[in-house]
C-alpha cells in the first residue's frame, strides 16, 4: 500500500522487551496466551515515507520480522542505543544490499556506533573479505540537530535509561521512544504537537531502567499526543486485560500493527 504524500506510516516489527514474549521457560498466563497480540518479538519499528523505508533498531529477531511483515526495502537504519536486543540483527541487512545494490547508511550516537563497530568489526574492517558481509556506512548524529533523511527531518530525542542515555526519534508528527525511565524536560519540549507517540511501558511494577504503565500514562498526559501506543512490553501485561485499563487514545502496540500520521511534515 502506498503511503500518502507527506505522511509517515509506522509498522511495529516488535513490541516486546529484551527477552521477548513468550519468554523462554515461562509458563505464565501471558506466555501461554493464544491471543496473537501477546506474541511479542524484540523492539523495532519501520517508518515509510516518500517512498523510503527506514527501520529503527535491528533486533535479534530482525530476519523474522522483515519476512513476517513484508519489509522488501531498507534505505537506512536508526539506532536508539547499543544494547543487544537493539543491534544484534544488523548482519541480516545483507539481503537488502544484494537486492538494492547499494550501501545502507546507519545512524547512532557516538557511543552506539562505537559499540556496533566493535561488535561487528568484520563489517567495518578495511581488509577484503571472501564472505558475503553487509555493506554499511556508519554515521554519528549530532544529538542536538535534526537528521535530513531523504527530505524528512528526524530529530534525536535524548532519554534516560536508568543511569545511561539513549535516544528516541521524532519524524514529522510521529515519535518513537523505547527503553526509557525518564524523559528530560528539554526533550519533552521537542515532543509537542504529536499525532502519534510510541513510548516504553514495560509493566506495572517499577523497574530501574524502564517506565511502568502508570509512568507512561503520566508522560502521555504531559505531552498530549493525539494517539499513544505503549511498547517494549513484558510478559507481565496481557494485551486484552491491559487495554481495558487504558484511556481510549492510549493503546498497547502489537507486532504487525500499522498506523499512519497523515500530516507528517
Amino acid at each position: 500500500m502506498e503511503v500518502p504524500g507527506g505522511a509517515v506510516r509506522v509498522t511495529v516489527l516488535g513490541s516486546g522487551t529484551s527477552a521477548g514474549v513468550p519468554t523462554i521457560g515461562c509458563e505464565c498466563k501471558v506466555c501461554r496466551s493464544e491471543d496473537p497480540r501477546d506474541k511479542r518479538l524484540r523492539p523495532s519499528i519501520q517508518l515509510r515515507f516518500g517512498g523510503k523505508s527506514v527501520v529503527i533498531d535491528t533486533s535479534p529477531d530482525f530476519r523474522q520480522q522483515v519476512l513476517r511483515f513484508g519489509v522488501s526495502r531498507l534505505d537506512a537504519v536508526l539506532f536508539t542505543h547499543s544494547h543487544a536486543d537493539h543491534i544484534l540483527g544488523l548482519d541480516d541487512t545483507r539481503p537488502f544490499n544484494f537486492r538494492q545494490g547499494g550501501v545502507i547508511p546507519i545512524y547512532g550516537s557516538e557511543e552506539t556506533i562505537a559499540v556496533i563497530q566493535r561488535t561487528f568489526s568484520y563489517i567495518f574492517s578495511e581488509e577484503e573479505s571472501e564472505s558475503w558481509i553487509p555493506k554499511i556506512r556508519a554515521h554519528v548524529f549530532d544529538p542536538d540537530e535534526a537528521l535530513n533523511l531523504f527530505g524528512m527531518p528526524v530529530w534525536p530525542i535524548r532519554l534516560k535509561h536508568g543511569k545511561g542515555t539513549v535516544h528516541g526519534f521524532r519524524a514529522g508528527s510521529v515519535a518513537y521512544l523505547t527503553d526509557h525511565s525518564e524523559i528530560p524536560e528539554e526533550s519533552a519540549e521537542k515532543l509537542q504537537g504529536l499525532d502519534i507517540l510510541f513510548l516504553d511501558a514495560l509493566r506495572h511494577k517499577p523497574h530501574p531502567t524502564h517506565s511502568t504503565v502508570q509512568q507512561a500514562l503520566r508522560h502521555v498526559e504531559q505531552l498530549r499526543p493525539k494517539r499513544a501506543f505503549l511498547t517494549h512490553i513484558s510478559h507481565d501485561l496481557g494485551h486484552a486485560r491491559t487495554e481495558e485499563l487504558l484511556p481510549p487514545h492510549v493503546r498497547l502496540s502489537y507486532d504487525g500493527m500499522e498506523v499512519t500520521a497523515e500530516a507528517a511534515i
